[in-house]
Formats: structure tokens, C-alpha cells, sequence
């Protein structure tokens, strides 16, 4: 149980103005750490909320193009970018800083941008981890997916394949950086957190809070939205309540004082909610977020307890907000780190039996804990071979080379992580020498450069204990061809033909059971006499003169 549910948190930090004064400076200006890429767009604005949109122009692959929705005015929904529907992945690369917390959201609004009315089927991946199955169900209807994750590394790739149907596109990628603890669990380096639901309960209107009320931009949806997927089931003498007053929000999640200011209050004694979670079941991070709002009279008090069915425990602690956060309009913020929630989620707030006021709730949040995946051990290996041809459209398809979707010319094993087991690069123009750090791939079974301008001698693969297949013909290798080649103990095809290179054939490889093509001008004429005659039906070796 992360920081304990209903147990005061936190110390008085700061007076109520002077956290005021600083989340008013908070919000005349956007955060540092915001990235709002406007995908299929083509120049910089800014919108009505005041977030800074750059178009994703930079990006080569996939189609820009317009939504067909008349009513859809807000500059970055009205273009996406779509992808073919075929077997690779489409990534985008942020740069992020390490060891910092960041909420990634993306958005698809569909429009039938196609004009085909099939309604997309894909999925989106956080690097190498599955991140959710976007399904399209109607064309006006705009799908969010967030994920608040620990960045590890210097850069975060955002990937789109595997389309079921349709093709996949993508309207709008966020990026939102979080100060200090915020969003801090004991479980951040395995798992990510899925936001499923944020509501701000006693909401004025139906219209979300995000920045600037929100400085990092979080979306709370109003609880005043029922829809068949969301909040549904609102017990009988729910009232609103609200205040203008300032909220002391300066600790732990920081939820914006807009939030805070409205609440939903139990008058008969209880609120009731039924919603549906986005990811569960699974095990989750659950928190609630109180503060009094209310003028209680001296004698009055409000003490009550979340019930949830099927977890008696939880049930246990009573929450006595002014007593928990130490005084009116001040934020407390019980929860779960680690809670089992099911898809359908029925909760209840009831006032115990020594009080006199019903239960009060301001917001509530849940997220999906999301296994983080290890990427592949030969991500740094590859990338490093790939590096001078990074304008080379095979060179970018980004994210992992294994997961979840394999580059397009390299296969993985189904190990847990994957290494590489192949690596096909014919004639993709390329040219110097032929990398050393493939001899870092322990995993390779198949290597294919032929047909490219490779120049330099034959590096040593003798580390590539489980090479099966070797292409290196038609290039412009000189050289010796190495006896090394020789230890490889699964050695089956061997082609180098047409290439520059010198000497004889190894007398290693001449006694494999070897498909061995081998095409220079210096050929010695002894060695092809001396050759053992292991002509089979199924492994032969061809000695070509020119």
C-alpha cells in the first residue's frame, strides 16, 4: 500500500498565498519538457489554451493529410498522419531527460480521413513495450492513450504498426514533464503507469481541466460527462459544491486548484460511482484527492469510509479530511500503489456513524500498471552499425530492432529479450568497410551484405558461434578470405563471389560439408586439385575461375 490510504501526508509546506503566487507564475508560461507535435500539420501556431504546436514535418515516412469533419476547428485535430498497413512499425523519437518523469500522450481522431468509412485497427508502443490496441468505433470520436513513465535513456520512440484494419495514423504526440516525486512509485522501473481515468468530480461544466489551470496539462474530465463507458451510477442526494477560495495543492500529484475547488458531497450519507476502466482488469495505482471546501459549523464533522466490494480491507480507514490534511482548503491525498481493480469499477463513500456530514470527493485518479519490456541486449550494437546511414529510409524505422515488431530487415529469436539472428542488407548502397560491432552479434545465424559497395578485408565473425548463412558477393572486398571462417561450427552457405579478393580457399572450409561460392581471378589452380572430393546432393562447393 503506497503512502497509506487515509494517513496525513506531508508537512505544512508553504502559506495558502504564497503556493497561490506560484502556481499563478506556474501557469503564465508553458512548462519546460513540453513537446506538442501537430502530426500532419504543416506550420507552428499557437492554440487557445496557449500550448506551442510544431508540426511533425520532420518526419519522412507516412502521408499528410485533412480530417473531413466540418465541425472540428482546433488546428491540430484538423490534419493527421497516416501509415501503410503493412508489417513494420512507424516511430517517432523525442529526446527526454534522464531519471525525469514525463506523461506521453497521443491522440487519433479518424474523420474518415480515408473516405472509406473502415474504421483503424492498430496498435502504439512506448520503445520495445505494447502500449495499447487502438480501436476506431466513430469517426468524430477523438482517442487518448497516456502513459507516465521514468525516462531511462536520453530518447523515447513512439511506434504505430500492425494494423488489423484500416491504416494507422496518428493525430497529436505530447510530451508533458513532471517536477520532483510526482507520480513516484516503488515499481517505476518495471512498469509504466496507463492513465485509465481523471475526473474532477463537481465539475461546472462538461468541459475537461487541462493547462494552463493544470501547469503539467494533465486532462481531468468532468464528472458532469456520463457516458455508457465513463461515470455512470451517481447516487441519490449527490450535490456540487464549489469554492473560490485558494486550495493548497503544493505536494505530492499537485492537482491543479481549479480541480479542488469543486467537489460532489453525499448529503443522504454516501456516493456511489460505477465506471469502466480502460486496461483492467490488472493491477493498479489508485488515489484520491480531498480537500474541505465547506463551511462546518463547530459541532459538525465529516468522517467517512471507501467501500469497495470485494476488498473488506480497504474498507477499514476512516477519512477525516480536515483532521488528515491539517486544516481546511488544503490537499490530501490518500491511495493504493498497488490495488487489484476490475474492468467494471463500483466504489462508495460512506459517512461513518458519529458524523454528521456526508462523504466529499474532489478528484479521483487511476492508472494501469504496463510491464515494462527489455528491448533487445543488440539495440546498442545495431544502432551503431546503422549510424552513418541514418538518411537511409531502411536506417529509420526506430524503436527496438526486435520489439514488438522486428525491423524489416533484421528477424530476432523469441528469447526474452530477443537478440538478432539476422541481418539483411543487400543493396542498400553500402559502402567503407564491413562493420566490426556485427561481430558483437552473438545471436546471428544469417548475415546478408551482397550487392552493395562494402571495401576492406572480411572481419573476423568466429564470435558468431551459431552464423549459418554468409552473403557478401558482389561487393569490393579484398583480402584474404579468413581461415577463421573455418571454426564456425553451423557454417552452411558461404557466398563471395565477385569481389577482390585474394589468396586460396582455407583448407578448413574445403573440409565442410560447405555451399562455398567463391569467384577470383587468383584462384590456386593446386588447391582446386587438391580439394577433398565431398561433392554431395545437398552440400556442395562451387570454385568458379573467371
Amino acid at each position: 500500500m503506497g503512502r497509506g490510504l487515509f494517513l496525513g501526508r506531508g508537512l505544512f509546506l508553504c502559506l495558502l498565498v504564497f503556493c497561490t503566487s506560484v502556481l499563478m507564475e506556474l501557469s503564465t508560461a508553458q512548462m519546460p519538457g513540453f513537446v506538442s507535435l501537430d502530426c500532419g500539420g504543416s506550420q507552428s501556431f499557437t492554440d487557445e489554451i496557449g500550448l506551442e504546436w510544431t508540426p511533425d514535418d520532420h518526419f519522412t515516412f507516412g502521408e499528410r493529410t485533412n480530417v473531413s469533419l466540418t465541425n472540428e476547428t482546433r488546428t491540430q485535430y484538423t490534419t493527421l498522419r497516416y501509415f501503410p498497413a503493412d508489417d513494420r512499425k512507424y516511430c517517432y523519437t523525442l529526446n527526454v531527460t534522464t531519471r525525469t518523469r514525463y506523461l506521453i500522450r497521443a491522440t487519433f481522431l479518424y474523420g474518415d480521413f480515408d473516405s472509406n468509412n473502415v474504421y483503424p485497427n492498430f496498435e502504439i508502443s512506448l520503445g520495445p513495450t505494447f502500449w495499447s490496441t487502438i480501436v476506431i468505433s466513430d469517426a468524430s470520436t477523438i482517442e487518448v492513450r497516456e502513459l507516465i513513465f521514468l525516462a531511462s535513456d536520453p530518447t523515447i520512440s513512439v511506434c504505430l504498426s500492425n494494423a488489423t484494419t484500416g491504416n494507422p495514423f496518428i493525430s497529436t504526440l505530447e510530451l508533458r514533464q513532471f517536477n520532483g516525486s510526482m507520480y513516484f512509485t516503488g515499481f517505476e522501473n518495471q512498469f509504466y503507469l496507463s492513465t485509465s481515468a481523471r475526473i474532477n468530480f463537481g465539475a461546472e461544466s462538461e468541459e475537461p481541466v487541462r493547462y494552463p489551470d493544470d501547469p503539467f496539462d494533465r486532462i481531468w474530465e468532468s464528472d458532469s460527462v456520463k457516458r455508457a463507458n465513463y461515470l455512470v451510477d451517481v447516487a441519490s442526494g449527490t450535490k456540487k459544491v464549489s469554492t473560490q477560495l485558494p486550495i493548497d495543492v503544493n505536494r505530492d500529484e499537485r492537482p491543479p486548484q481549479k480541480v479542488m475547488q469543486t467537489a460532489v458531497v453525499g448529503t443522504n450519507g454516501s456516493l456511489t460511482y460505477r465506471l469502466n476502466l480502460d486496461g483492467f482488469p490488472g493491477n493498479g495505482w489508485a488515489y484520491s484527492y480531498f480537500a474541505e471546501i465547506e463551511d462546518l459549523a463547530p459541532e459538525d464533522t465529516r468522517k467517512f469510509r471507501l467501500v469497495l466490494p470485494g476488498a473488506p480491507d480497504i474498507s477499514k480507514a476512516v477519512v477525516n479530511i480536515m483532521e488528515n490534511a491539517q486544516g481546511k482548503y488544503r490537499l490530501y491525498e490518500p491511495g493504493f500503489e498497488n490495488l487489484t481493480l476490475p474492468f467494471v469499477l463500483s466504489f462508495r463513500f460512506g459517512r461513518t456513524i458519529d458524523s454528521s456530514k456526508g462523504p466529499l470527493l474532489n478528484a479521483m485518479e487511476i492508472n494501469k500498471y504496463v510491464k515494462k519490456i527489455d528491448g533487445s541486449p543488440d539495440g546498442g550494437v545495431i544502432a551503431s552499425i546503422i549510424s552513418p546511414y541514418t538518411s537511409a529510409a531502411w536506417a529509420q524505422e526506430g524503436g527496438d530492432p526486435c520489439l514488438p515488431v522486428p525491423w524489416t530487415w533484421v528477424h530476432c529469436s523469441s528469447d526474452s529479450p530477443p537478440l538478432i539472428t539476422a541481418v539483411k542488407l543487400s543493396g542498400q548502397n553500402l559502402t567503407g568497410n564491413i562493420p566490426s560491432d556485427i561481430t558483437k552479434l552473438s545471436g546471428l545465424v544469417e548475415l546478408r551484405l551482397d550487392g552493395n559497395a562494402l571495401t576492406g578485408s572480411i572481419p573476423d565473425l568466429s564470435s558468431c558461434v551459431n552464423l549459418e548463412i554468409i552473403h557478401l558477393e558482389n561487393n569490393q572486398l579484398t583480402g584474404e578470405l579468413p581461415s577463421s571462417l573455418a571454426t564456425l561450427p553451423k557454417l552452411k552457405e558461404l557466398y563471395v563471389q565477385n569481389n577482390k579478393l585474394s589468396g586460396t580457399v582455407p583448407s578448413g572450409l574445403l573440409n565442410k560439408k560447405l555451399n562455398l561460392k567463391w569467384v577470383q581471378p587468383l584462384i590456386s589452380l593446386t588447391a582446386m586439385l587438391n580439394a577433398p572430393a565431398i561433392m554431395h546432393t545437398s552440400h556442395f562447393i562451387s570454385l568458379h575461375l573467371t
